[in-house]
């Protein structure tokens, strides 16, 4: 009876160890935390990391995809985060997290097509395998991260939103990723560290 009370016990912390997510697994990053680097297929299928940036200062990456209307609506604003903060060292990386078994407008294919059409400035990325969102803890489209290179790696300084109104741009009050990448460029503290990412679920 002892023997079968320490299998059974053991048997169940096997089980439940097995659905129990580690913090980063639930999460993904936080702020502080170090970015691990991505190899990804671009629209150009070239593969792009963020090692590939020799001279930058850091990066803002973007998740973001095709069909979802949130996504649509930013993509105007993310063509001028790039235009803005590619020269001063903070180029765009987006990469679009979406299975396309799941939602077909964003397959890879479609991905250049959109790139072409609205002429983006910066690489768009497939996570084939939806591999690395979850290690960012994505979990919208748009979902920003913006990272600053260090000597101890890529760092996370901000998680969450473009701005404060999806819907409307010349309504925006607040730009987060502005505000959030201004103060790496002056050497200062992120104020704003972490806003509610508001989009489409990921489609896994």
């Amino acid at each position: 009876m002892k023997v079968f009370k320490i299998v059974l016990g053991v048997s169940l912390f096997v089980l439940i160890s097995a659905f129990t997510l580690t913090k980063s697994e639930m999460s993904g990053y936080e702020i502080g935390d170090k970015a691990t680097d991505f190899k990804l297929k671009n629209v150009d299928d070239k593969m792009v990391s963020l090692s590939d940036y020799k001279d930058v200062k850091g990066y803002i990456v973007i998740f973001t995809c095709n069909h979802c209307p949130y996504a649509v609506a930013y993509e105007d604003r993310i063509i001028a985060l790039d235009k803005k903060y590619k020269k001063l060292g903070y180029p765009v990386l987006a990469i679009n997290p979406n299975n396309p078994e799941v939602q077909e407008k964003d397959s890879f294919e479609l991905m250049k097509v959109r790139a072409k059409e609205k002429g983006f400035t910066f690489p768009y990325l497939f996570d084939e395998g939806q591999k690395i969102y979850p290690q960012y803890g994505a979990t919208k489209t748009p979902h920003v991260y913006v990272l600053q290179k260090t000597k101890e790696g890529n760092i996370v300084k901000y998680i969450g939103a473009i701005d404060d109104n999806h819907a409307d741009e010349e309504a925006v009050k607040v730009k987060y990723v502005e505000n959030a990448v201004d103060a790496l460029l002056k050497n200062k503290e992120v104020s704003v560290k972490v806003t509610k990412a508001i989009g489409c679920s990921i489609k896994a």
